[in-house]
């Protein structure tokens, strides 16, 4: 298959499982004191490692423009308003991408790093990048109740276990999709250098 038309197809089937997990309230998982859990940025993560900060951004603005128009829309909570201003909604969720790209891309130069370490510490840098970045900027914005109080306890309760998910399940999709293991390589592959 076409590079291109590969990366394509791979940012539509993404874009699509991210509506699908949104509006079917599947990426949203309850959690105490009336909190959620997302894995809504999975996708994103998984895009960026696969084919790189381009594809995962493309899915990264798709979960932001969801947010977005979800806010605009069907506001469900206090913060909600604050994600029609695409500062928190949408470029946090492109930075997801290229975050876990750049991280993912690093420990892979490095020769002895089995290549599967590198993809969880990329998925779990990746989802904390969204949890921080929307967090960080909604408490930067004068107008929002959000204090930096609250946001860091989010962090801590929320957004800790969000990367744990991320690393495990982003872990074992782009291991099963590049075919590495925890063996320790030689070399940069071809894979990995597959850069935008």
């Amino acid at each position: 298959m076409n590079k291109n038309i590969r990366k394509i197809s791979v940012a539509g089937a993404l874009s699509a499982l991210v509506l699908l997990l949104g509006f079917s309230k599947l990426g949203i998982i309850p959690w105490f004191s009336g909190a959620s859990i997302t894995i809504l940025h999975l996708p994103v993560i998984i895009g960026a490692l696969v084919e790189g900060p381009v594809v995962g951004g493309i899915v990264g603005a798709v979960f932001g423009i969801y947010s977005l128009v979800m806010a605009a829309t069907s506001p469900a909570g206090a913060l909600d308003p604050f994600f029609v201003n695409p500062l928190v909604s949408v470029l946090p969720r492109i930075l997801i991408a290229v975050v876990a790209w750049a991280v993912y891309a690093g420990f892979c130069k490095i020769e002895k790093l089995p290549k599967i370490v590198g993809c969880a510490i990329a998925s779990f840098l990746g989802s904390l990048t969204n949890t921080v970045l929307v967090l960080g900027t909604l408490v930067l914005i004068p107008e929002c109740p959000l204090t930096f109080e609250v946001a860091l306890a989010v962090v801590v309760g929320n957004g800790i276990l969000e990367a744990a998910a991320a690393t495990i399940i982003s872990t074992a999709v782009v291991s099963a999709w590049k075919h590495i293991s925890g063996r320790k390589t030689s070399k940069l592959t071809e894979e990995t250098a597959d850069e935008e």
